[in-house]
């Protein structure tokens, strides 16, 4: 596939890397960047297993597109496309990575939370600046920050728009891991290489398990949560795995 806003390429067989490619506005993130990554995620193999999103040593996405933003009124952003796009990439049933070094911004925070791992550099710096512009986030941004980091912070980080820096954003939980920024991607590799070699009916439904979780109560969530592990229980994967336990050896999964 060839693309104006992203490459992508394949690693390990199975592992899809998507790479924002508009490093001269600091990859912001027109709609045709959104269109292309949700394109690149629809017509992947069905041999993918993770999904890495990344964008380049200095910025992972610094905003939207401005000159696109100051197009906008209400009545185009609540028909906006852009709504499906960020649906297609939240409810992607396979693992996603987002690798981020150097500012992560405004949509590019939020593409960043609708991963389902953030790995960061240690110089990556992260923030919901819209306050500055006189709005605020459009794509989930007030939602996934307070989840992520608690209704207090989250205020703080909202109302200033003030960046808060990889170590801070690992201690309150928005961050997973926190490496050197040249060994980023490698991280991201190494923890997608160890997914893809789990069970993909099982980390579908531990997927699908946890985004229920941010938009249920948590009676329903559990049972929906029992319902996925009850389904899991009469797959050969599931076989597959307590065979491998018990004999001592890797498991090899087919996804049935």
């Amino acid at each position: 596939m060839i693309f104006k806003d992203i490459k992508t390429n394949i690693e390990n067989k199975n592992i899809l890397i998507i790479s924002i490619n508009r490093s001269e506005v600091y990859n912001a993130l027109r709609t045709n960047t959104l269109k292309e990554i949700s394109k690149s995620l629809l017509e992947a193999s069905e041999d993918i297993r993770c999904v890495i999103i990344k964008g380049t040593e200095k910025v992972f996405a610094a905003g939207a597109d401005i000159n696109e933003l100051d197009e906008k009124d209400t009545n185009t952003s609540l028909f906006d496309v852009r709504t499906s796009y960020w649906e297609i990439i939240k409810n992607y049933n396979k693992p996603i990575i987002a690798c981020v070094n150097g500012f992560c911004l405004g949509a590019g925070c939020e593409l960043a939370m609708t991963c389902d791992i953030i790995i960061a550099g240690d110089t990556a710096s992260f923030a919901q600046p819209e306050i500055n512009l006189g709005i605020i986030p459009g794509a989930g941004g007030t939602q996934r920050l307070t989840k992520a980091i608690g209704k207090s912070n989250a205020m703080l980080a909202l109302l200033t728009g003030e960046f808060i820096d990889a170590k801070t954003a690992q201690k309150l939980n928005l961050v997973s891991i926190v490496v050197p920024p040249q060994t980023t991607l490698i991280k991201s590799l190494e923890i997608a290489k160890i997914i893809a070699k789990k069970s993909p009916l099982a980390i579908r439904a531990i997927k699908s398990a946890v985004l229920n979780s941010y938009e249920s109560e948590l009676t329903a969530s559990l049972r929906y949560e029992k319902m996925l592990f009850s389904g899991i229980l009469s797959t050969e994967d599931k076989k597959e795995g307590i065979s491998a336990f018990k004999q001592k050896r890797q498991a090899n999964f087919k996804g049935k």
